[in-house]
């Protein structure tokens, strides 16, 4: 090799070693960006589970089955946060007398939940929803949830790991969890 050749090449290394040093640096500042965003997207879902465990922790079912039933949303106790984010008052600092009451007559009658476990359970295999919502205007009559409310009822049955949701082509059915083989939660 000759000492032109052998500087031809080292020319092109150190070029080369240049436009991988370069692209080096651009592709950490990329990946220290999508870290740093990565970090904020962990922060604030570590915030979501928090608030989730909080409100899993409370004993108090969530009232949107019901309100879906042809109740109004409650607006009363909602105030707006620096961000304009309606937050709502907890429950304590806003309940009077008339909702104590409404309250306690609304305590006595079942969940809507607690009744669609009630009818899976009367079924070894899996069932639809719509089947499910036409036998509980049988034998419910004064209840009559939409066959969205039931549906979405449902599905938060499948999150709370209460109910198994399986497919078939189109169709979604749903079967009671099998308490031997549920899950069992810490806390």
């Amino acid at each position: 090799m000759t000492s032109q050749s052998a500087a031809t090449l080292r020319s092109r290394y150190a070029v080369q070693a240049a436009s991988d040093l370069e692209e080096n640096r651009h592709r950490q500042q990329e990946l220290a960006e999508k870290l740093k965003m990565l970090q904020e997207e962990e922060a604030l879902l570590v915030d979501i589970i928090a608030l989730a465990e909080q409100h899993h922790g409370s004993a108090k079912p969530s009232p949107l089955p019901e309100q879906a039933q042809g109740e109004p949303a409650p607006v009363r106790g909602e105030r707006r946060g620096k961000s304009g984010v309606a937050t709502a008052v907890p429950r304590s600092r806003r309940t009077g007398s008339k909702e104590k009451t409404a309250a306690k007559g609304r305590s006595q009658r079942p969940l809507l939940g607690d009744l669609l476990l009630e009818l899976l359970a009367g079924h070894g295999e899996p069932r639809l929803a719509k089947d499910l919502r036409d036998e509980l205007l049988v034998k419910y009559p004064d209840r009559e949830p939409t066959p969205q409310v039931v549906r979405n009822t449902l599905e938060s049955l499948v999150a709370k790991d209460r109910v198994r949701r399986h497919k078939e082509e189109r169709s979604v059915l749903y079967t009671l969890v099998d308490r031997g083989r549920r899950r069992t939660s810490a806390g």
